[in-house]
C-alpha cells in the first residue's frame, strides 16, 4: 500500500495502463540497450556468428569445393599461389528478452510506484528501445502460479503484443492468452529462470527484472548458465523502505487484505530485515561480478528513464 502521495495519479502508481506503456516509446528513442558488440550502419546490426555474403569481411580462407566464384579474393590468391575465398560476416537481427517479475511482492511500495508498476515502465522502455534498434523482442512474464513466454518477433506489433501482456496480469481470459506462445505453471524463481535457459536463444540478450524475491544457489546457477551464451543485465527493482526501516516506530502495513504492524524498535528485527535485502542484493552483484552480468538497480521513487541511461 502507498502511503507518501506524490504528484502521480492514484491509478498510475498502483497500477499501468497500456496508453501509459505505448506513451514510452518517445523517450525510448533516446536510450541505448547494452551491447557487446559494436554496431554497424545497417538495420538490425548484430554480427551473428552464421558466415556467409554479408556486409562485413571476417577473413580468407582457402577455396573449397562449392565456394561461389564470385568470392574469390584474387589478391590474396595471387601473393600466394593458391586459391582463397572471402568469408563475410552475416549481420542478423538480435533477439531481445524481456524477463517481468510479476509475483504478490511486487505490487508494493511506500513511496513513488508499486514495484509492479516500475517494472512494468522499464520493460516497455527495453521494447520500445529495441524496437527502435530493429531487433525482434520476446519476452518472459512470471507470477505466483505461471509464466507465460512470447517468442520473439519484429516490429511494432511485438512491442505492442507484449505491452498488452504485461497489462493483462496473467488474466487466462485476457487478451494475453491469445498472444502467449506458451502457459507453464511454476512456483519458484529458480523455475523461472530455468524455462528461461530454455526460452532464450545464444546470443540473445535478456534483461531480467525483478526484486529477486527468493534468490537461492539453484536460481543462480541458471542464471549463471544463461550468461555463457547470452549478454544478461539484471535489474533490481526495489522500495526504499526494504532497504533501511525508519529508526523509530510503529509501522502498519496492508494489502487491503491483511495488516501486517512492524516495531522498528525491535532492534533484533530491524536489523534481521536489513541483512535479509543486503544478502539478496551482495548475492546479485557477486554473481554479476563472476559472470561478467551487468546490474542495474532502480528504487520506486527513481525515474526509469534515468535509471536505464
Amino acid at each position: 500500500m502507498l502511503f507518501n502521495k506524490q504528484e502521480i495519479p492514484a491509478d498510475e502508481r498502483v497500477s499501468v495502463s497500456l496508453k501509459t506503456l505505448i506513451d514510452l516509446a518517445r523517450p525510448a528513442g533516446g536510450l541505448t540497450l547494452q551491447h557487446s558488440q559494436k554496431r554497424s550502419g545497417q538495420s538490425g546490426g548484430y554480427m551473428s556468428r552464421f558466415k556467409g555474403r554479408g556486409m562485413e569481411f571476417d577473413e580468407a580462407r582457402l577455396y573449397q569445393p562449392g565456394d561461389d566464384i564470385r568470392s574469390i579474393d584474387w589478391r590474396v590468391t595471387a601473393r600466394t599461389g593458391k586459391t582463397h575465398t572471402k568469408v563475410f560476416r552475416e549481420e542478423r537481427e538480435r533477439p531481445v528478452f524481456i524477463s517481468v517479475d510479476n509475483r504478490r511482492t511486487m505490487h508494493f511500495a511506500t513511496r513513488g510506484v508499486f514495484k509492479s508498476v516500475l517494472a512494468a515502465k522499464l520493460a516497455g522502455l527495453l521494447a520500445w528501445t529495441a524496437e527502435h534498434h530493429g531487433d525482434r523482442i520476446g519476452g518472459q512474464l512470471f507470477y505466483e502460479q505461471e509464466c507465460r513466454e512470447l517468442k520473439p518477433q519484429n516490429g511494432r506489433h511485438a512491442v505492442l503484443r507484449f505491452l498488452n501482456a504485461i497489462v493483462s496480469r496473467g488474466d487466462s481470459n485476457g487478451p494475453v492468452s491469445q498472444l502467449s506462445t506458451e502457459v507453464i505453471p511454476v512456483i519458484t524463481l529458480e523455475q523461472v529462470l530455468a524455462r528461461l535457459t530454455q526460452h532464450a536463444r545464444p546470443g540473445s540478450l535478456v534483461y531480467i527484472i525483478s526484486d529477486f524475491r527468493g534468490i537461492n544457489e539453484q536460481a543462480e546457477t541458471h542464471i549463471a548458465k544463461l550468461s555463457r551464451h547470452c549478454e544478461v543485465v539484471l535489474i533490481f527493482v526495489y522500495d526504499p523502505l526494504e532497504s533501511s526501516l525508519p529508526i523509530k516506530g510503529r509501522y502498519r502495513f496492508t494489502d487491503e487484505t491483511r495488516d501486517v504492524v512492524i516495531d522498528s524498535s525491535d532492534q533484533e528485527r530491524l536489523t534481521s530485515y536489513q541483512q535479509r535485502f543486503s544478502q539478496r542484493l551482495q548475492r546479485l552483484e557477486l554473481l554479476a561480478k563472476r559472470r561478467s552480468i551487468a546490474v542495474i538497480q532502480c528504487s520506486t521513487t527513481e525515474d526509469p528513464i534515468q535509471s536505464l541511461r
